[in-house]
């Protein structure tokens, strides 16, 4: 272990040099690129250096499908690869495959389980190992090698299995294997391929074995991945094949999944041709009516599709969606009593389901809004005491101790304001506490502790990411090697196996910290904060230093601090703006078509470079983040221009419109500009907010001055 570990990192020194090369090779894969590897594996023939760069082009060569151009540089590679010898290998078996070389492919994967029984390639190499076999006319000895590794089921051994069986002439088995990789996992592009193959059979006579119950479980898991139109099709299919005694619960998951598509018609029609039931099936058919009926804005129907719900399915969780689809429809038509009834209604016949607190914090929520105020604290205590640990807590706490200060309860109000501190360090709702513990002034007596803040648990930080790399573990070594040869992605995976089934700490501020010396902030902020999910609820000297520089990066800060200047804007808040947005990906484009770092959508775009005098604007300049942080940081201007300095306002519109933040600000009124940021009907606008200020303050805290 100790040679293995020297020899590695004798090789991460001598290819330091090489990492700008390889980067650029693996990614533009240029003639001059091929070229500066090239030089650099000539110079390093014969060393570990020297295959690392052999590796490079071969793999480079791969990338580009010229198979037989990567062939010579793998063979050299293979020579002096030792830890990485599994990558030369499998790469190796890759080319060979490639250009109907399938002997050479077995010659090479020949044993690979036992030579490198921890590779990442394991089970890929021993699947192409299966296929060269086939390809060679060997396809018992194929079945024999892909049966070892089968399990856990994948759908390329599937694939290859099925098509060993059928090389073999063992139609029967090959059917049986086909169909079933072909629904039992259909979302796997070999189902696709199994599909040919199952059809070839049919046209010779031999069918898979299909029945219904396989044909539904392809059609649910289809539903399920909310492919509706795909599933859609296979529930019609499967409608006509079935004794009319089986046609109700296929009939209801077809309406479904044909209102999910968008044909309302057609699946109202359908479900309103079948009559009420009791069993589950019906419990969905209603609820796809009821969601319908809320799409058309027809209350009545609504009303009456959710009072069948609550007579023959009253514990069903389809008759929990309804409720909340009630209580949300009702919301963004701001009656707020009609949405109260529904709210309240899922809380209390289903306390311990997942929308649960979810609903009870809106039923607290509106009626503060309604000015029924001793009602809120009521809630409000019980949103504290029931679901403690839920994402509403915190502002549970900060407005029951609005309500006190109301009450000219200072001493409650503050016990409330210093949990929300306390609890949730880096919190919206820390950071309005902590304003309003300013305004309090000096405290003077305190009440009894209030029992329901003591059952909010204090987050506790991760102790494993606090850890150092380990130094003598071959994975991380490994992981340092591929980074130098440009393999950034492999070396990813080699870390992530390093972290094991549980992710350790260390792993991940390891990748993370990879990222970032790639320019993935984004990646590096997923990967934080899956590994770090309570880390607003921390203090800064609960995480190392860098951690925190990770999850709020400052990448292209020169140009974003220049246009925010020049817009008078704080760049801490652009930068949390961005961070929401786009995580730092200037490549980063939506599903509603909007561009780079601060997601500007084209429109957008042109009208800000016209106002700025930008010559011959077009679309992709929205990916340069130059062009990007110059219109971004002036529209953002004109929107805080237009609310007259109140950036929640600002924010708000930017992203869910203009238009739509002045009917809410001219719905009623607000206590202040927080009771409005609560009060945004859109949960995603809502949070986006208060994430966006909260992330500015991280920023300021973290690095002080711009």
């Amino acid at each position: 272990m100790a040679r293995r570990l020297h020899r590695m990192n004798r090789a991460f020194v001598a290819t330091a040099t090489l990492k700008p090369m390889a980067r650029q090779l693996l990614e533009n894969r240029t003639p001059a690129a091929y070229a500066g590897v090239e030089a650099f594996a000539r110079k390093h023939e014969g060393t570990d250096a020297g295959a690392m760069a052999y590796l490079d082009i071969g793999y480079a060569r791969i990338l580009d499908n010229d198979y037989p151009k990567a062939i010579p540089p793998l063979k050299k590679a293979r020579l002096h690869a030792g830890d990485l010898g599994d990558y030369g290998d499998y790469f190796l078996a890759t080319a060979y495959g490639a250009t109907s070389q399938p002997e050479l492919a077995i010659s090479t994967l020949k044993g690979f389980d036992t030579k490198y029984p921890e590779s990442l390639f394991l089970r890929d190499a021993v699947v192409k190992f299966g296929n060269a076999l086939i390809a060679a006319g060997k396809p018992q000895e194929a079945i024999t090698v892909l049966g070892k590794y089968r399990q856990p089921q994948r759908a390329d051994y599937e694939l290859a299995i099925g098509r060993a069986y059928l090389k073999l002439g063992d139609s029967a088995k090959a059917a049986e294997t086909l169909g079933h990789l072909y629904y039992t996992i259909p979302l796997a592009g070999e189902a696709a391929e199994a599909r040919v193959d199952l059809d070839s059979l049919t046209s010779a006579g031999v069918t898979a074995p299909a029945s219904v119950a396989l044909r539904k479980q392809r059609a649910d898991l289809l539903a399920g991945a909310q492919r509706w139109s795909d599933a859609a099709r296979e529930y019609r299919a499967l409608l006509n094949d079935v004794a009319v005694d089986d046609r109700p619960p296929i009939q209801a998951a077809l309406g479904m999944a044909l209102h999910r598509s968008g044909n309302d018609k057609e699946a109202r029609g359908l479900l309103e041709s079948m009559s009420d039931s009791k069993e589950e099936y019906d419990a969905q058919r209603l609820l796809a009516l009821a969601e319908m009926a809320r799409s058309a804005g027809d209350e009545d129907w609504f009303k009456e599709v959710v009072s069948r719900l609550r007579t023959n399915h009253v514990d069903s969780s389809y008759f929990e969606e309804a409720l909340l689809s009630g209580g949300n429809m009702y919301l963004l038509k701001g009656d707020y009593d009609r949405a109260i009834d529904y709210y309240r209604e899922l809380q209390q016949r289903f306390p311990t389901h997942r929308r649960a607190s979810y609903a009870h914090w809106k039923t607290a929520w509106l009626s503060l809004r309604q000015g029924r105020n001793e009602d809120a604290k009521k809630l409000f205590e019980e949103q504290i005491e029931w679901y403690p640990t839920s994402s509403e807590v915190a502002a549970a706490i900060y407005w029951r101790g609005r309500l006190a200060e109301e009450d000219h309860d200072a001493g409650r109000a503050r016990q409330y304001y210093e949990k929300v501190v306390d609890n949730f360090t880096q919190f919206y709702y820390a950071d309005q506490a902590r304003l309003r513990l300013t305004q309090l002034g000096e405290a003077g007596d305190d009440p009894p502790p209030e029992p329901s803040l003591q059952k909010v648990p204090k987050p506790i930080p991760p102790s494993d990411v606090i850890v150092d790399t380990p130094a003598d573990d071959l994975r991380v070594q490994k992981s340092k090697l591929l980074d130098n040869a440009g393999m950034f992605d492999f070396a990813v995976r080699e870390l992530r196996r390093a972290a094991g089934d549980g992710g350790a700490g260390w792993a991940n501020r390891e990748i993370a910290r990879m990222f970032i010396e790639n320019a993935r902030y984004d990646r590096a902020l997923q990967t934080l904060k899956r590994a770090i999910p309570s880390y607003y609820a921390l203090e800064f000297s609960a995480l190392p230093r860098d951690c925190w520089e990770m999850l709020f990066p400052r990448p292209y800060w020169t140009e974003l601090k220049k246009y925010a200047v020049m817009n008078g804007l704080d760049p801490f808040l652009v930068a949390a703006l961005i961070r929401q947005e786009s995580e730092f990906n200037p490549g980063a484009m939506s599903n509603a078509n909007a561009y780079g770092l601060m997601q500007l959508l084209p429109a957008t775009g042109k009208t800000v470079a016209r106002s700025l005098r930008v010559r011959r604007f077009s679309t992709g300049q929205l990916l340069s983040p130059t062009t990007n942080l110059q219109l971004g940081t002036r529209y953002f201007r004109d929107l805080v221009d237009r609310y007259n300095g109140r950036y929640e306002y600002a924010l708000a519109a930017y992203n869910a419109g203009a238009n739509r933040v002045d009917a809410w600000l001219a719905s009623g009124k607000y206590r202040d500009p927080q009771e409005f940021v609560e009060s945004i009907p859109f949960t995603e606008t809502r949070e986006y907010v208060q994430a966006i200020l909260r992330n500015a303050s991280v920023y300021r805290k973290l690095y002080k001055t711009p």
